[in-house]
């Protein structure tokens, strides 16, 4: 499988983590999710970010969620891999193990608990990168990480050919601007958005696609706006733009900062895609939830299996 970066464009669904219990994973809802995903068009897929609860789970079941997503792909399309740990060590084996298991580039944003200054984090970087036998990807999460990618760290990190792109999910899209800026340094970088519905914006300021959560349940949707605002058919994307936006709404059922996975999860089980267990500490959506998630779906015309 090529790893350059031109692989990295279009829409990579974060792909969640099905599970059948807390330590174990939904083998066939996640044989289902791959396929489902796959053929709705999507250009890559990522496992082990947020929407994949990766800090939730085992090392162990994080090696196993790699071989298997890598087996079901087989090479049809990238896969991404975080390997964010507040352990470099761990960080590094993560991505030994990706390797060894046919992944195409690793993920890494900022480590977590401890906030990092800038001067750490670059030399963080520059420690790291050497270490790992893949391409990687910089992934800037400040909500969860507390830490930028600063637009001056990253112009001095664009010297490691290592570095292939950035996955921004600040929301921030004057910093976005920035960060597609840094092409002048490195062309070959590619740029994804994070929050989904910016995606027409993001395209529009040189970006190269979308990391969009919303794609696990309708990757066909995603797909053919990007595909649409790449051909410059802005009649359809905006049509299309407006179910992205309009199911932006599963987003808002539930109160606690867990509601956009719960959501996501939610959507494939009504599906009857995956399972919608949680990893400790969150739990699923309870019926009355469901039933608001159905009826979003079903106003977007897509069939649901329970309510």
């Amino acid at each position: 499988m090529s790893t350059n970066s031109e692989s990295f464009h279009g829409i990579i669904p974060p792909l969640v983590t099905p599970l059948t219990g807390r330590d174990q994973l939904d083998q066939a809802g996640l044989e289902r999710l791959v396929e489902h995903v796959i053929e709705g068009g999507v250009h890559g897929i990522f496992i082990l970010g947020s929407t994949g609860e990766a800090p939730s789970l085992s090392y162990r079941l994080r090696r196993e969620l790699i071989d298997q997503v890598c087996r079901l792909v087989s090479d049809r399309v990238p896969v991404l891999v975080g390997i964010t740990d507040t352990a470099f060590v761990e960080s590094v084996n993560l991505a030994k193990h990706a390797a060894d298991a046919g992944a195409t580039a690793a993920v890494l944003t900022t480590p977590y608990y401890f906030p990092a200054g800038q001067t750490e984090l670059t030399s963080y970087v520059r420690n790291i990168v050497p270490e790992l036998p893949l391409p990687l990807m910089l992934y800037n999460m400040p909500q969860l990480t507390k830490v930028w990618f600063e637009i001056e760290t990253l112009q001095k990190l664009a010297d490691m050919e290592g570095i292939v792109g950035l996955k921004d999910s600040s929301g921030d899209l004057a910093y976005f601007e920035q960060a597609v800026g840094l092409k002048s340094l490195r062309p070959d970088w590619s740029v994804m958005i994070g929050p989904e519905a910016q995606l027409p914006r993001a395209v529009e300021l040189g970006g190269d696609g979308a990391v969009a959560g919303g794609a696990n349940a309708l990757p066909r949707l995603f797909v053919d706006c990007y595909e649409a605002l790449r051909s410059g058919d802005q009649v359809k994307m905006q049509e299309l733009h407006q179910r992205i936006v309009q199911f932006q709404q599963v987003y808002d059922v539930g109160k606690y900062a867990s509601k956009y996975i719960k959501a996501t999860k939610c959507c494939l089980s009504l599906m009857g895609i995956c399972d919608d267990f949680m990893a400790d500490p969150f739990h699923n959506f309870l019926a009355p939830q469901r039933r608001q998630v159905a009826e979003i779906l079903n106003q977007l015309d897509v069939p649901v299996s329970q309510s």
